[in-house]
């Protein structure tokens, strides 16, 4: 681990989470992704212990950390072998919340934020939409102002903590005829009349609740709007460089966990009169492997270092999710191929992780999306601008 990203703190921090996970959590795992459904004595140990807030405001419980610690967590959540787990709380912490935190007033920070991040409420980022997918501009979903309230009608998918949340941070057009400049953001509470929630079959990420969800006349408190009115699509697109290069991190740590894991099995595994890692055609493979997880890994850390410096990195948060999830994916797959039949054995944990980490080149902007945005800026010379706070 480079001392140049991680201070003797963060050594500390990754080991007392580690041991948190190993207790807390790791007991569960199994029983979590059978049932679909993670019980919500977790997530009020995480806010217990402080790890909702790492990088939130002390005024509302949190710890103000730098974006390391960030990474931290997500690299050691990777580890306990749920990708579902591992999302419930990312998406809880850095989708959900980190609109709360930027466009939120005090008065929405102290009624959701804070108990966010005590892990005493659950909250969702609703974007994508069934018939949209990745074009957050073609929203069809519609916020219409009427006196001191909003009249929200539509539906949202692929959403995750969807069922069990408490409150939802939803993106509708409340000026549908301004296109992606008629887009606004609300916080509402998940008992609110006309909100219905629909459960999610899916190939990975069995443990986390992913719903498709419906919006019938939902009347939202004018004050529930967060920042300005149309100015929605430029938030999200401002926070979308932090969600991919957060599971660009997530790609290269499910990466790097599947390579030791299959590098040690082949230590203990014998064939032919000695053990695979002897075979020079598997050592030569692991070694290009181990090669590219290292340079996505080193990509996302100087990625992360620049946002942390200001720099507004959506291009190269955009080829940090590109590049580690295509490479995630590989590395797993090759691995699986390592342990032969066992592989594909569910009490070994290579068959969940390639289903999990099937997810990485779609969600958050699928792979195509990705290298038509990173066209734009490497042929069109298109700049993409922080909005101005």
């Amino acid at each position: 681990m480079s001392d140049m990203y991680f201070t003797e703190e963060h050594q500390l921090f990754r080991k007392s989470f580690q041991d948190f996970l190993q207790k807390e959590v790791v007991p569960h795992i199994d029983k979590w992704e059978k049932t679909g459904t993670i019980e919500r004595f977790i997530w009020k140990k995480f806010g217990d212990m402080g790890y909702f807030g790492l990088i939130y405001p002390e005024k509302f419980g949190g710890l103000d950390l730098d974006l390391f610690y960030t990474v931290i967590f997500l690299e050691e959540l990777q580890k306990v072998n749920s990708g579902g787990f591992a999302a419930a709380m990312w998406a809880h912490s850095y989708l959900a919340m980190t609109h709360l935190n930027v466009e939120g007033n005090d008065e929405v920070k102290q009624k959701y934020l804070a108990p966010s991040i005590s892990g005493d409420k659950i909250g969702c980022l609703c974007i994508t939409e069934p018939a949209g997918g990745s074009d957050v501009a073609g929203m069809k979903s519609t916020a219409t102002r009427k006196g001191d309230k909003y009249i929200l009608n539509g539906s949202k998918t692929f959403i995750t903590n969807g069922i069990y949340s408490d409150y939802l941070v939803i993106a509708a057009k409340t000026s549908p005829d301004k296109g992606n400049k008629g887009m606004s953001i609300f916080v509402v509470d998940r008992d609110t009349p006309g909100i219905s929630a629909t459960k999610l079959d899916k190939l990975g990420w069995r443990a986390s609740d992913t719903a498709e969800i419906a919006f019938d006349n939902v009347e939202i408190p004018a004050q529930n709007l967060m920042g300005e009115e149309n100015a929605g699509f430029s938030y999200i697109m401002q926070h979308f460089a932090l969600e991919r290069l957060i599971m660009g991190v997530n790609a290269h740590a499910r990466a790097e966990f599947a390579l030791e894991y299959t590098i040690n099995y082949m230590s203990e595994r014998t064939a032919f009169g000695k053990t695979l890692d002897k075979f020079q055609a598997l050592r030569h493979s692991i070694a290009d492997m181990a090669s590219e997880v290292e340079m996505c890994k080193e990509f996302n850390y100087t990625v992360v270092k620049r946002m942390i410096n200001g720099v507004y990195v959506v291009k190269e948060a955009s080829m940090a999710k590109l590049l580690s999830t295509k490479m995630a994916d590989e590395v797993i797959n090759k691995c699986l191929q390592f342990l032969g039949g066992y592989g594909y054995m569910e009490d070994y944990p290579l068959a969940r992780l390639l289903r999990d980490s099937r997810l990485g080149p779609i969600g958050g902007g699928t792979s195509e999306i990705l290298r038509e945005i990173i066209a734009k800026m490497v042929i069109d010379k298109k700049e993409y601008k922080a909005k101005a706070r």
